[in-house]
């Protein structure tokens, strides 16, 4: 009787640590209806700060396991691929693709997100009209973003051949590290026009408000950024000593090298 007790208060013991430490598997599902609470099309203007506040620390709690990922760093270095395939074989691991997964793409909002191995980049780029929270769930990323000098200050180059460039100011330029990897662009604030490099094997998950539409004006644009005294022409736009906090910005095509294949979601089912 003594063993069988003590049997029982074993197995009591481990049960009540499971529970403490297993995450809630609606996780994603919160996270999902607080989006669609939020971004509802309803809504006559954008929402609140306090609202994306709100969705900003619910965010913060979703981890790789709540989106069916798990730590990939040993995987990526093998090739074996961020959903378990082979997909990589004996290709140069520098030719690896981003991964790119659709976890809900509808008129209001988009739920996606990208694994990316070391070194990999999404260029800089821009989101139009809208919010995007964006949330590091594992490893480490670097990322510059900027946002528009208002009223635009635009540059026609003289010389055959050279682009026309808009000034932009550096809002963030820093590493983002898992768990604590969540940022909030807006509009107009917060960088809206940013580059993701991954600094170790990394992924990121993306709510993105409304969604990009080219047919209402929300196209997805590629920047390169040239520094602020390739076209200063000895003029003052900025304070002395300001300089490194601005960069000119020419619209290129769709970089050749953004290389991506589309994973498929393996988190827990989304009742929409």
């Amino acid at each position: 009787i003594p063993i069988i007790r003590k049997l029982v208060m074993f197995v009591q013991r481990i049960r009540g640590l499971f529970t403490m430490t297993k995450k809630s598997p609606c996780s994603i599902q919160a996270l999902f209806d607080l989006c669609k609470q939020t971004f509802a099309p309803s809504a006559t203007s954008s929402p609140s700060s306090q609202a994306i506040r709100k969705l900003y620390s619910l965010l913060d709690t979703i981890g790789p396991e709540d989106v069916g990922l798990k730590d990939e760093s040993l995987e990526d270095e093998r090739g074996l691929g961020l959903f378990g395939l082979n997909v990589f074989n004996r290709v140069d691991r520098w030719a690896q693709p981003i991964t790119y997964v659709d976890i809900h793409e509808g008129q209001n909002f988009t739920m996606c997100m990208f694994c990316f191995p070391t070194s990999a980049v999404i260029p800089l780029h821009d989101h139009p009209g809208m919010t995007v929270l964006s949330k590091v769930l594992y490893g480490s990323l670097h990322l510059k973003a900027y946002d528009w000098v208002e009223p635009a200050c635009i540059r026609k180059s003289e010389r055959v051949g050279h682009p026309t460039v808009r000034l932009a100011r550096l809002a963030v330029d820093k590493v983002v590290n898992a768990p604590n990897g969540t940022s909030v662009l807006y509009p107009k604030s917060g960088g809206n026009l940013h580059c993701f490099t991954a600094v170790t094997p990394c992924a990121v998950l993306d709510i993105l408000a409304p969604p990009y539409l080219e047919a209402a004006g929300r196209r997805c644009t590629y920047y390169h950024d040239y520094p602020y005294s390739s076209f200063a022409h000895g003029d003052e736009i900025v304070d002395n000593g300001k300089e490194q906090e601005y960069a000119w910005l020419a619209v290129v095509d769709t970089p050749e090298d953004l290389y991506m294949r589309l994973g498929r979601y393996m988190g827990p089912d989304i009742q929409r």
